[in-house]
């Protein structure tokens, strides 16, 4: 009866947060998929634009929505001096509501990052009037959302390569994010509301490169919670409560893992990184210990994202790969009903509104796609003039992009 009560209850939280707000990477469900109201179909670099907002920082984190504010992380740099914050703006207008400075990491601590990374690329969670934000090894905090005020702060230290990715997430009363460095790759958690260190898992798996850039994702399996997580050579599901792994699929030596998995259809879909990318299928039911060779329904090699997660609709997965090859695929078979070539590189994430899939590439060429089982049709393209590697959030009537220099309202 608890679980049936817990369920219910969810379910209802989620629906009527789903229509509103966008409190976590990827959305309300952390998918990628959207139920926004009104969403702009076409703009341009002024038409139908509300505002775009000069930034006071960088970074590549993508922005969260709610109780009226948009929240992102940056980073600012002064000469030698680099600071770490937050930056909350007003939805309607833009205007900035509280700016919070949080850690000034050491000179060593901020170069060991890739080209393309940033030193803010860990996308907030917001959850009851509290922004919780990560720098990866730099640092992790949570701030009052209503004015910025600090709750706490704790640094987790980690040997990080090609800096850090990995956004938080929060469940059963913990703050839980992946902790893939250089050496000694672990999952950890802290509490909620203290930021104490509430338990940390090793990955206790064996391969060449440890260090990997996933998201966690909160799941519900047969009346339990589950954090799936992935890691170099795996993908593992951890008991919020203790961090107990429940189950693990491996996948060979797989590293540098990003695109977040998806569920869906009673499976679990991830991608397996680099070198060359594989998407599994997981079935997740009555899974237990190592179900590598019992619970893998299909394992698929073409054209597979090493960096952009992806979206389901309707028992069909869309894809699109680093290189802009946008597939369709079934997704109780794998079977690839079609591909597309959009023209660029991508790191962002694409957001799927009904049957338009919002994308945008690196050098900041923005798409809307309209897509199907049967096909797809590009129904609007606009160059932005700025890099874009975060990845959209949506509300009712609007748009948000996060580029280079700028955040952008489009619509509303």
């Amino acid at each position: 009866m608890k679980r049936v009560i817990y369920g219910t209850f969810a379910l209802l939280v989620f629906t009527a947060i789903a229509n509103a707000e966008w409190f976590q990477f990827r959305g309300p469900g952390g998918q990628g998929v959207s139920v926004a109201k009104n969403v702009p179909l076409e703009w341009g670099l002024k038409k139908g634009v509300a505002w775009k907002k000069k930034l006071p920082g960088k970074g590549w984190s993508s922005p969260v929505i709610g109780e009226g504010k948009i929240v992102i992380t940056v980073s600012r740099q002064e000469g030698e001096k680099v600071s770490l914050g937050v930056v909350a703006l007003d939805v309607g207008s833009g205007e900035v509501v509280w700016t919070q400075d949080l850690f000034t990491p050491e000179a060593t601590e901020v170069r060991k990052r890739h080209s393309k990374n940033g030193l803010a690329s860990a996308t907030p969670y917001l959850e009851q009037g509290v922004a919780y934000v990560h720098f990866g090894h730099m640092g992790t905090a949570a701030l009052r959302l209503n004015d910025g005020e600090v709750l706490w702060k704790k640094v987790v230290q980690y040997p990080p390569v090609h800096g850090t990715g990995s956004s938080p997430v929060v469940a059963d009363g913990k703050m839980i994010f992946n902790a893939d460095g250089a050496s000694d790759p672990m999952i950890v958690a802290l509490d909620q509301k203290k930021g104490e260190l509430a338990w940390k898992t090793p990955r206790e798996q064996k391969v060449k490169k440890t260090f990997s850039f996933g998201t966690p994702l909160v799941i519900e399996v047969e009346g339990r919670m589950q954090v799936i997580s992935q890691a170099s050579g795996k993908v593992a599901a951890y008991d919020p409560a203790n961090g107990k792994e429940i189950w693990k699929v491996l996948y060979g030596e797989g590293y540098s893992v990003v695109p977040r998995p998806v569920y869906a259809n009673e499976m679990l879909y991830v991608a397996t990184g680099f070198d060359r990318s594989s998407l599994l299928a997981i079935r997740p039911k009555g899974a237990a210990g190592d179900v590598t060779k019992s619970h893998v329904v299909f394992k698929e090699d073409r054209y597979i994202p090493k960096t952009p997660s992806f979206v389901e609709k309707g028992g069909y997965l869309y894809l699109v790969d680093d290189t802009g090859s946008l597939t369709c695929r079934d997704g109780k078979s794998g079977e690839m009903k079609w591909r597309e070539k959009i023209p660029g590189n991508f790191s962002s994430s694409p957001v799927l509104v009904g049957d338009k899939l919002y994308l945008a590439t690196e050098d900041g060429v923005a798409y809307v796609a309209t897509v199907s089982p049967e096909g797809c049709e590009i129904a609007f393209e606009l160059e932005m003039e700025e890099r874009i590697l975060a990845s959209p959030a949506l509300i009712d009537g609007a748009l948000f992009l996060r580029s280079e220099e700028h955040l952008w309202k489009i619509g509303g």
